[in-house]
């Protein structure tokens, strides 16, 4: 039997830290894993620390880095054009899988893997962020989306774009491989009419991805303070939360909003079937997909969202979830109230959005998909 074949993974984030591209990095590696032919490295950030460090988690080999500073949510280091080029070939890398768009690792991926061909994912539609006081960062965003990512793109073999906004969507070499779902993991519970009134919330939230709008959120729940259980609960870290929950003071609901912290594993899958609804309020085309949502849909939980990014691309309006306007609070707390206090919707969108779950979003088919880019390539 011939060697297997290394594939480095290379993302900017990889879990513990919980995010979409933290997930879908993961799901590649164990999809390599598990192949009869392939194995993975990865090679990501550490969360502090300069040092390199070398584990080996869930079977897999993972690298990762020290950054020396961090530009917003961007983690950078000096020496990663060095020690790329040192560890795709000291773990003998015939393939890379880089991801983006946090600018800095994935693209220097593409630029340090030599003759190895490169299969680059990206991740996002454009990262403006179009709130107050992001004029300098948007006009470096819009320098890097005009005049160097072109440049990566067409260095790379192949494209990935997660989902039809992705800026990677529609050019010659490129394929769509959405996220995915473990559809046998996240399973549904008790019908959605029958759960307490939760409102959950899973994601992110740091001050500089304010454009994911948990504050539009918190706002709309203020509205439903009068629905008797109503509750809210945030899951995920950031350091935008003690914002929030200062907001959900001043607006006189902080006895109703729990902030969780992160969770993983089957305490996140518990969090996700047993709420009543789960709200995903981002503001910008950042938002390329929403695993969260898919997450939820596969639980048989209703979902609402912004009409904005990939959003509408997932949330068939009316059938499988419901969209709002993004940024308006009023229109978040409406569509939340219809799920909550009409039993006969939230379980007509719970069964159209676990079927759409397990029709197109669960893994096995996604990463198979993957793994012949990779054979391919």
């Amino acid at each position: 039997m011939s060697a297997r074949r290394t594939v480095a993974v290379v993302a900017p984030y990889y879990p513990p830290k919980i995010g979409g591209v933290e997930s879908y990095a993961a799901r590649i590696a164990a999809a390599l894993a598990a192949a009869p032919d392939l194995r993975p490295v990865v090679i990501t950030t550490r969360p502090d620390g300069l040092r390199t460090t070398v584990s080996t988690e869930d079977g897999v080999q993972v690298v990762r880095l020290g950054a020396w500073l961090r530009l917003s949510n961007t983690p950078l280091s000096p020496l990663w054009p060095v020690q790329l080029r040192y560890w795709l070939r000291r773990t003998g890398a015939e393939v890379v899988n880089a991801h983006a768009p946090v600018p800095g690792l994935g693209d220097l991926a593409v630029a340090m893997s030599g003759r190895r061909p490169v299969v680059l994912t990206y991740h996002a539609g454009s990262m403006h962020k179009g709130e107050p006081g992001s004029g300098a960062a948007d006009r470096v965003i819009g320098l890097y989306e005009r005049h160097l990512l072109p440049r990566v793109f067409r260095r790379a073999r192949r494209l990935v774009a997660v989902s039809p906004v992705s800026l990677a969507a529609g050019r010659p070499h490129a394929v769509e491989i959405t996220p995915g779902v473990d559809t046998d993991r996240f399973t549904p519970g008790e019908p959605a009419s029958g759960r307490p009134r939760t409102v959950l919330y899973v994601g992110r939230m740091d001050r500089t991805s304010a454009w994911k709008g948990v504050d539009v959120l918190v706002r709309a729940f203020a509205e439903l303070a009068e629905l008797p259980g109503a509750r809210l609960r945030l899951v995920g870290g950031g350091d935008a939360v003690p914002d929030h929950l200062a907001l959900a003071g001043r607006l006189g609901v902080a006895d109703r909003v729990d902030a969780v912290g992160e969770l993983t594993g089957d305490a996140l899958v518990a969090e996700v079937r047993t709420a009543a609804l789960l709200v995903l309020p981002s503001r910008t085309e950042a938002e390329s997909f929403g695993m969260a949502l898919v997450e939820a849909m596969a639980c048989g939980t209703p979902v609402v969202g912004s009409e904005v990014g990939g959003i509408p691309h997932v949330i068939t309006d009316g059938e499988t979830g419901l969209l709002v306007p993004p940024g308006d609070p009023g229109a978040l707390a409406t569509a939340c109230r219809r799920v909550l206090e009409d039993g006969g919707l939230a379980d007509r969108l719970a069964g159209a959005g676990r079927r759409r779950a397990v029709e197109r979003y669960a893994w096995d088919g996604l990463m198979a998909r993957y793994l012949s880019l990779f054979r391919s390539a």
